[in-house]
């Protein structure tokens, strides 16, 4: 079955291997009869500050964050890639995240879950995170209790309704072992041709 696949590169850099993983993902999904949104967090200019603190008075949004929004409600599949920067996403993309993901379109604080929480309101799609880093997925878990995959599949991801999220992981960022780069491509493009 055909997927509506949004896909973010989430480096704030014009070259990195996760732009390189992004755009063989979405040739490959294209390929395969997904239909494929690409965008670039270097290609968008927006104020990563959401302002005032709270839900009343929400910041309006620039135009590449609206469509971003509606690339959000209009997928069924979300792929977010990024560089593991001292533990968490790089600065603007954290500010991508503050000012898209907003009450009433991605999640209700009028309704709740039955434990409390804010209802989300993007349920019924899949996500997919492609992490690149320097730190080994082992140490990751061990030293830090899979912080960044935490936040990324609960608290954001999975808060706005995203299930499952899936990871994938790349380590040795900084100086890939040889052949590893291409690899990970090769496994973007697998995973692009299946819409997962």
């Amino acid at each position: 079955m055909a997927e509506r696949i949004f896909i973010l590169n989430g480096h704030p850099g014009p070259a990195s291997i996760t732009r390189q993983a992004m755009a063989r993902y979405a040739e490959a999904a294209e390929a395969a009869g997904h239909d494929v949104r690409l965008s670039q967090l270097s290609d968008l200019s927006f104020d990563i500050d959401r302002g005032i603190a709270g839900y009343d008075s929400v910041k309006p949004m620039e135009p590449v964050l609206e469509e971003a929004l509606e690339n959000l409600e209009w997928c069924s599949h979300f792929v977010l890639a990024f560089p593991l920067w001292w533990g968490g996403p790089p600065a603007k993309l954290k500010g991508w995240i503050d000012r898209v993901l907003v009450p009433g379109r991605t999640f209700s604080t009028e309704e709740t879950t039955p434990i409390g929480l804010p209802k989300p309101l993007l349920t019924g799609r899949t996500a997919r995170v492609v992490i690149t880093s320097d730190t080994p997925r082992a140490f990751l878990r061990l030293a830090y209790g899979d912080a960044v995959l935490r936040q990324m599949r609960g608290q954001v991801l999975g808060f706005v309704g995203f299930r499952p999220v899936r990871v994938t992981w790349f380590a040795g960022a900084s100086d890939p072992k040889e052949g590893a780069v291409e690899r990970l491509l090769r496994e973007m493009e697998a995973l692009g041709e299946k819409g997962r």
